[in-house]
């Protein structure tokens, strides 16, 4: 089991299972939503279980995929199109020892240029 939770413990949650490999999106959205790039996982929606919901506020930032922030600190932790089985979750969030590594790097192209990725793993420009 994974726990995580916002910056003031407002919005718990725990993911029942193991956590697939992160991704590292760069692209203008998920620069601006987080403040720099996102990386997150994408959990099956009943493996995840919340506690405070009731303190998540939802943007729609496209026709298809809202994105999920506390209303008490603002802290960024969802990433939902909800006519899929999945919701993905901000790395960032996660309270405990997640025993995973970033897979790859996508939305490159629209990468920040302050900043370098220069870790070796795969980059997809979009």
């Amino acid at each position: 089991m994974h726990k995580g939770s916002c910056l003031c413990g407002a919005v718990t949650f725990t993911v029942e299972g193991d956590l697939a490999a992160p991704t590292a999106c760069h692209c203008t959205k998920c620069r601006k939503h987080t403040g720099h790039y996102e990386a997150g996982t994408d959990v099956k929606r009943s493996a995840l279980t919340v506690s405070g919901e009731e303190n998540v506020t939802w943007f729609w930032s496209s026709e298809k995929v809202r994105r999920g922030f506390c209303a008490t600190c603002g802290s960024s932790l969802f990433f939902d199109p909800p006519q899929r089985d999945w919701i993905g979750i901000y790395m960032g969030a996660f309270d405990t020892p997640t025993h995973v590594k970033l897979a790859m790097h996508i939305f490159v192209a629209d990468k920040g240029d302050y900043y370098d990725i220069a870790d070796g793993l795969p980059q997809n420009q979009q």
